[in-house]
């Protein structure tokens, strides 16, 4: 045997590897799901946790070290552990389940159909790296997500946009009695609607600010996204108004239609989903159908398998980054 040493370098990590989607000196709280919940099961003693694996990835473990009796770490089994959640479901506990959004809505969505969503069961499916929230490339890109669980019947659908919604949802959907399919932003999430006034309401959208030139409707990080490309614009004297709609199943109709019939405004869909069945199409059904018709634009992501590589690169190339979005909406309004 030869008496070689051979000296391995350290393994780069690289910047795909970005876990969080707050910005360069951006204001963030830490697990903001997993406090929430925490504090949620304090009070709530039938709460129980329950992961495929992913306990540290869906922030799943602050809830783990407080309750050790009530959480299951079920392994990378999701069927399995969305069948497990519909077994205790029926007992009387409330499972919250967490694993990442591409393992659930596309390994286990039978599951979820069937054993959870067909007798309306009180589980709470809550999943991490939504959208184009990573840059692993299609394996764990959820670009679809949206489209997949708005189609189940009795599930609910929420797409959060920061850590205030997120502490807020979790107290919101637990109290509503059925299966919930929530988005997750994991680790070091920002924190952006504090300064508006906001509160979450389950199945309501909220105006963050108002503008008479466009009307942004969107979800999730897109509504971060789209907060500051209405800053940005205020420079050019346009004025962009920001209808946040964290709940895509029920949707907002009432409120949309109201902001939607606003005469003069170009209206605008943002969303972190493929083009496919989202928020997009959603609003485009809902403005049809009641006839209002406004110009309308959609930035989302599109329909094709998304490539890998760093977070802010992707965002530019699919065009869901704040300078991206604002030179389209400025393109838009010529």
């Amino acid at each position: 045997m030869s008496d070689t040493t051979i000296t391995q370098k350290p393994r780069l990590k690289t910047s795909a590897m970005i876990a969080s989607i707050a910005g360069e000196g951006q204001v963030t709280r830490s697990a903001p799901f997993g406090h929430a919940l925490a504090e949620l099961a304090r009070t709530k003693t039938n709460v129980v946790g329950m992961t495929a694996d992913l306990g540290k990835y869906t922030d799943l473990h602050i809830f783990a070290k407080e309750f050790p009796e009530r959480y299951y770490q079920m392994g990378m089994a999701e069927q399995l552990l969305m069948g497990a959640a519909a077994g205790l479901a029926h007992e009387g506990a409330q499972p919250w389940v967490t694993t990442y959004a591409v393992f659930a809505t596309r390994r286990a969505y039978d599951f979820m159909h069937q054993a959870i969503a067909e007798d309306n069961l009180d589980v709470k499916i809550v999943c991490a790296l939504p959208g184009l929230t990573t840059g692993y490339g299609p394996s764990h890109q959820a670009a679809e997500d949206l489209a997949l669980m708005r189609a189940m019947p009795n599930m609910t659908v929420i797409d959060p946009c920061d850590a205030l919604d997120i502490e807020q949802m979790v107290p919101a959907i637990a109290a509503h009695k059925g299966p919930v399919y929530a988005r997750l932003l994991r680790g070091n999430v920002p924190a952006v609607l504090d300064e508006y006034d906001y509160r979450f309401e389950l199945g309501k959208a909220k105006l963050l600010r108002d503008g008479a030139e466009v009307l942004i409707i969107s979800s999730g990080i897109m509504t971060m996204r789209s907060l500051e490309v209405a800053k940005a614009l205020e420079a050019d004297n346009v004025g962009v108004a920001v209808l946040h709609v964290p709940t895509i199943k029920p949707l907002d109709t009432e409120t949309i239609l109201r902001e939607a019939r606003r005469t003069g405004r170009m209206v605008v869909v943002a969303e972190n989903h493929t083009v496919i069945g989202g928020l997009g199409e959603a609003v485009a059904t809902t403005l049809l159908t009641a006839g209002v018709t406004p110009t309308y634009r959609q930035i989302a992501l599109p329909d094709a398998f998304l490539a890998a590589g760093a977070l802010p690169t992707l965002h530019d190339r699919y065009g869901i980054s704040t300078n991206v979005m604002a030179d389209s909406i400025k393109g838009w309004l010529r």
